[in-house]
């Protein structure tokens, strides 16, 4: 499944690695390309997109 979040806290590239770390201890052969320019970030998982969502959030990263 492919699916984008806009994740307004994201503000760098540590934030990005930091992001792509949380998402990928949910599915570790996830996708994740971010930009912290645009606050987007794109995903391709099989972990349902609630999961993803709760996984950044719990990092202090909800997204929107």
């Amino acid at each position: 499944m492919k699916f984008q979040l806009t994740v307004p806290n994201l503000a760098c590239s540590a934030c990005v690695n930091t992001i792509t770390q949380a998402i990928q201890t949910v599915d570790n052969s996830a996708i994740v390309q971010a930009d912290s320019k645009t606050k987007i970030v794109n995903i391709e998982t099989q972990a349902s997109e609630t999961a993803i969502k709760e996984a950044i959030a719990a990092i202090g990263y909800p997204s929107i």
